[in-house]
């Protein structure tokens, strides 16, 4: 059975599938056939070199696994890593929270798989794919994919593919700055919009308003559906700063649709129903896009590295 290796890593964790014959069965939100799932740590704590030999022996066992199981080995691997990307060189640049630079990723995965093709591709724009394929956006030519969780990123999907940009950094709207002057970003700048609107940023502003250390942002969202003024105003300025943010984002792309993920968008309509409303108020001229909560879940990244690895499948040259 013809089937690749896809592969999601993340900060902590990793999670791994073989996938088959995609496009061609409905088992997976009108995508391939899962015929194996696994998950296992990254094992960050021993170190850069400890996390990149973890994932070569996770993805060649991954291809025993297929070639015991199925009776063949995988055609193709797609592997997805956070931080800065190279895809074009198969490079994994800078990931802060694994401790890497410049890791030839593609390269170490191909010799330990045997010389199979491999593709590397960044976390959020291989979730994008996804999600744009056969996820919230399936059927959409244009979209983007943003993500609301520990910061802010995004996926500009166009025609079924990810922009990545001339030099790797499309779609980042988490550092649109929305509120000049405003909190300090990582980036160096001031007011960014993932200092204000991301799930982190909400667990902030929610736990100094209730005087609660512990307190995130679902016992934010919990606490407005239950009618507290204060955590309703916490709410709504990061609402507020999402909006200006995505209509910004409106204005340059013109999207069909808008796929919100991440932790954030776990609060159902508490944050949808607010948000189409702020939207709406701030278009003028803009065509309204449709705004939809992302449909894969922590599985997008994973499956769209399997879509990564077909893709090369499908652009082979016969021999």
């Amino acid at each position: 059975m013809k089937h690749v290796i896809a592969l999601d890593v993340g900060g902590t964790g990793m999670k791994a599938a073989l996938i088959a014959d995609w496009g061609h069965h409905p088992a997976v939100a009108g995508g391939g056939t899962l015929l194996h799932e696994a998950r296992r740590a990254t094992g960050r704590e021993r170190g850069a070199d400890a996390v990149v030999e973890t994932i070569l022996d996770f993805a060649a066992e991954l291809l025993d696994l297929g070639r015991d199981r199925f009776g063949t080995a995988a055609s193709a691997a797609g592997v997805a890593v956070p931080g800065i990307v190279d895809a074009e060189r198969g490079t994994a640049v800078y990931a802060a929270n694994l401790g890497w630079r410049d890791v030839p990723l593609r390269e170490l995965l191909a010799a330990r798989l045997g010389g199979i093709p491999v593709a590397l591709g960044h976390d959020v724009r291989t979730g994008g794919l996804a999600e744009g394929r056969i996820g919230a956006g399936r059927g959409a030519d244009r979209f983007l994919f943003v993500p609301l969780g520990t910061g802010i990123a995004g996926a500009i999907g166009i025609a079924g593919r990810i922009e990545a940009g001339a030099h790797g950094y499309a779609g980042e709207i988490g550092h649109i700055v929305v509120r000049p002057g405003g909190p300090a970003c990582g980036c160096g700048q001031y007011g960014c919009l993932e200092t204000l609107a991301s799930a982190s940023a909400v667990s902030r502003a929610w736990a100094a308003a209730s005087g609660d250390p512990e307190a995130d942002a679902a016992d934010c969202a919990k606490a407005v559906e239950s009618g507290d003024a204060r955590a309703e105003e916490v709410w709504q300025a990061a609402i507020g700063a999402l909006a200006d943010g995505l209509v910004t984002a409106v204005t340059l792309l013109d999207p069909s649709t808008l796929i919100i993920g991440g932790g954030l968008a776990e609060a159902g309509e508490t944050l949808f129903t607010p948000l189409r409303t702020a939207v709406g108020e701030r278009v003028t001229f803009q065509r309204l896009p449709e705004i939809v909560p992302a449909a894969l879940g922590d599985t997008a990244g994973c499956l769209g590295a399997g879509l990564l690895a077909w893709d090369l499948l499908a652009t082979e040259v016969p021999a």
